[in-house]
């Protein structure tokens, strides 16, 4: 974990951070290439590039905003948007991040799979 990211919950204290922790945990324990950092004033997780980030760190609740995330394959309900670009995954609290955390799983491991250099 980025000491970076340490120093930006200590700052912010952000109200949800029980369950923005967690989140961190869950996206960097499912592919071990995904790395994190503090850009734009707020936590970012990457792997070939910028994939989602914490919004509205000021509230009560998670919410992950996948900047690409119309690239992510795969069938993941609780991912919203249609757009071309960003989608958001929301999270009232620990226990829904608990209950959401084998999708938020697949879905990083699909983005990694993605951005994974192609073998010729």
């Amino acid at each position: 974990m980025n000491p970076e990211v340490e120093e930006w919950f200590a700052a912010r204290k952000p109200p949800a951070e029980a369950a923005l922790r967690r989140v961190r945990e869950v996206i960097l324990a499912a592919d071990p290439r995904m790395t994190e950092h503090v850009k734009y004033g707020t936590v970012q997780f990457a792997f070939g590039g910028d994939m989602a980030g914490f919004v509205q760190t000021s509230k009560k609740t998670v919410s992950l905003m996948f900047m690409r995330g119309g690239r992510i394959e795969g069938n993941f309900p609780h991912i919203e948007g249609t757009g071309r670009a960003v989608r958001f995954m929301r999270f009232a609290d620990v226990a829904e991040v608990e209950a959401l955390a084998p999708e938020l799983t697949e879905a990083v491991r699909a983005w990694c799979a993605a951005m994974a250099p192609k073998e010729p």
